[in-house]
């Protein structure tokens, strides 16, 4: 776009991310979250992009979308609610599950539906689906900071978007051809050097902005599932339900190393770190396939005890030990061994 977000060669992906969100704001495009910085920032014009969205053929055909909570993508939740289409909204930081499936009461208004779209919809129009919810999402909304005209995407730095997206192929949420869209301004449309992408890094198939519609043609894989070895103990103690995923993966004979367990011995031998792996690493979860909320409470009771105990008992061990040392190493005061 001419005249608009400038990058140096070899920028980096938070060099785009602040160059796009010191962009929208100078040229007074930011619009409410202020400032957009640290955000999938919204901006004026974002309801007209997101009605583009009931134009494409992806859209008619859907029955079930993912669309992300992201204030610029209201316009897209009100459009599935008006258009009677079932609508799940990722669950806050992925804290209580995945998916909160959104539920208008019946008989709902325009401006009840308008209300779901909003995020205090969302809280109060809203139920969990679990893993066994059978989800079967045929197309995903997600926000972002930058993105390509060849699809290749990059959020606000955190990696909940490609998380998410992963997690639906493991659960069988999504097919390898299952659409991807994302809503921005035309100034978010940038060259992003493809060498910035990684392995897991989710990529758009439909671009949505106020003047465009752009489809990208592009070839790079999307995620092929959870990897895990990009994942550590503490990403597995904030996501109860990745720890009920990698719990079901196990099972069927997948490698699901964690990025922690290639750390050093000696660092894996604190009592941070050994409280970490127990709490990660804790017998089978409750009801793994179950609510959100017994995923979470297992994780906030079930494995802090467990913690705990483990470090009880290593460090019950280690004092039994140097009891014994001592005992070994005392000065012995019957026996003279002078010569």
């Amino acid at each position: 776009m001419e005249g608009g977000v400038r990058l140096r060669a070899g920028a980096s992906k938070q060099d785009v991310r602040e160059k796009v969100w010191a962009y929208l704001e100078a040229s007074g495009l930011a619009a409410f979250p202020r400032p957009v910085r640290g955000r999938i920032p919204n901006f004026k014009g974002s309801h007209q992009a997101c009605c583009s969205l009931k134009e494409l053929d992806v859209f008619d055909r859907a029955r079930e979308i993912k669309v992300d909570p992201d204030k610029p993508l209201e316009g897209v939740r009100l459009a599935a609610l008006q258009a009677r289409k079932t609508l799940l909204v990722p669950t806050p930081r992925l804290r209580t599950g995945l998916f909160n499936k959104i539920v208008p009461p019946s008989g709902a208004t325009k401006e009840i539906l308008r209300v779901c779209a909003t995020s205090q919809g969302i809280k109060e129009y809203s139920v969990p689906v679990g893993l066994d919810g059978k989800a079967r999402v045929d197309l995903v909304v997600v926000g972002s900071v930058a993105v390509s005209e060849k699809g290749w995407r990059i959020g606000k730095g955190e990696g909940y978007a490609d998380m998410e997206y992963a997690m639906m192929v493991s659960m069988g949420a999504v097919q390898e051809d299952t659409p991807v869209v994302t809503v921005v301004h035309d100034c978010q449309v940038v060259d992003i050097a493809e060498e910035l992408l990684d392995d897991h890094d989710l990529t758009v198939d439909y671009i949505l902005t106020p003047t465009r519609t752009i489809k990208t043609n592009c070839k790079r894989p999307k995620p092929q599932g959870i990897i895990w070895r990009k994942v550590s103990y503490e990403m597995l103690g904030k996501i109860p339900i990745l720890k009920s995923l990698r719990y079901r993966e196990k099972q069927t004979g997948k490698d699901v190393t964690l990025q922690d367990e290639h750390s050093d011995l000696a660092d894996a031998s604190t009592p941070a770190a050994l409280s970490e792996k127990a709490m990660a690493e804790n017998t089978r979860p409750q009801a793994a396939a179950g609510s959100a909320q017994t995923g979470q409470h297992y994780v906030e009771g079930d494995s802090t005890a467990t913690a705990m105990r483990f470090l009880e008992q290593r460090q019950g061990h280690t004092a039994s030990i140097h009891r014994r040392q001592q005992r070994v190493n005392k000065p012995c005061c019957c026996v003279d061994f002078s010569e």
